[in-house]
């Protein structure tokens, strides 16, 4: 718990410095539009208002997220994360729909570029500093398990590699004169922005309907399977949802039925325990426990059961598909 404590702390600070370099580096590009009024200089300016205000909205989320479980959410307020990731996806389509729009009409009239070479310059070095807090930010996002870092990390990240191709872009524009390339850059860069923007959506309004994350339930499948004990007959409709930076796990686990109260407690420790070894510290588990059934003798590896009522006949290997299964395992 004071780990988790002091993961959030750090999202906070982090994502309070990004807002801030992000306010200056938005100061620093809008500045190279005014001086040399190219629309793939201002490609870079207006997604870095979306930085911004994505950003403050993250930092607010990051801080509601933070707050203790109480009777109103008692699950927290992780949910918020989602939301705001959302946000930041929706700014991110509007503006790459901007910029495309812009473009187009200044293909059809084409308007003067000035001072190439200072705004090549600014744009280079917000570039620079963009891709470095958005490598931090995103690294820290998965190390913590927080949607928000992620994904702005990924979204700066994205923004530097969009702006290397503005400046390969300028530098044409400015080797040959033709004005007429800042329009299609820009155009190229508005694409690439709004499919960004549809992936970051795609992914919070997965979280948002608790959709199922295939890769995470894997890992935990195989940690399960490699490491089961005889009293684990079977684990079976397993689920995982996702409060920001928090994984809830449902499951069913079946135990021989004639375990008593704190036997059966015990092995649902140790499910808990392997899981949060293995796959993080910090998750909730609500794990269900059914006796087995006639059906379940021949799957069960227990050796000294005294109330078997079939012989065994094949040990069942835990796979994805059985385990995410609403039904005890069997010979079917």
């Amino acid at each position: 718990m004071l780990k988790k404590i002091n993961n959030l702390s750090e999202n906070i600070r982090l994502q309070l410095f990004v807002v801030l370099v992000g306010v200056v580096l938005l100061i620093a590009k809008f500045l190279a539009f005014m001086l040399t009024n190219s629309n793939a200089i201002l490609t870079d300016a207006l997604e870095s208002i979306i930085n911004v205000v994505a950003g403050a909205f993250s930092l607010y989320s990051l801080v509601l997220s933070a707050r203790p479980k109480d009777e109103n959410h008692p699950y927290g307020h992780g949910k918020i994360e989602f939301v705001a990731a959302t946000l930041e996806g929706a700014l991110i389509l509007v503006a790459g729909g901007a910029i495309i729009v812009k473009s187009i009409l200044n293909l059809i009239k084409p308007i003067p570029l000035y001072q190439l070479d200072l705004g090549i310059i600014l744009t280079a070095a917000a570039g620079l500093v963009n891709y470095i807090v958005g490598f931090i930010t995103e690294r820290k996002g998965r190390q913590n398990n927080s949607l928000v870092l992620a994904a702005g990390g990924k979204h700066l990240k994205t923004d530097a590699y969009s702006t290397v191709g503005i400046l390969i872009g300028l530098l044409l524009i400015y080797i040959t004169g033709m004005v007429w390339l800042d329009s299609v850059v820009a155009i190229a860069f508005g694409l690439m922005i709004g499919f960004t923007g549809y992936r970051i959506l795609r992914s919070s309004i997965a979280g948002i309907m608790d959709e199922a994350d295939y890769e995470l339930l894997q890992r935990i499948v195989q940690a399960l399977s490699e490491n089961r004990r005889e009293n684990w007959i079977d684990i079976h409709n397993l689920r995982v949802i996702k409060y920001g930076s928090t994984l809830h796990i449902d499951c069913h686990l079946t135990v021989p039925w004639y375990l008593n109260v704190q036997e059966a407690h015990d092995e649902v420790e140790a499910v808990a325990q392997l899981v949060r070894e293995k796959i993080d510290p910090s998750i909730e588990l609500f794990i269900h426990t059914d006796p087995c059934i006639l059906p379940s003798c021949a799957v069960c590896t227990k050796s000294d059961c005294q109330v078997r009522r079939q012989p065994f006949r094949e040990r069942v290997e835990w796979d994805f598909e059985k385990v995410i299964a609403d039904r005890k395992h069997g010979l079917y």
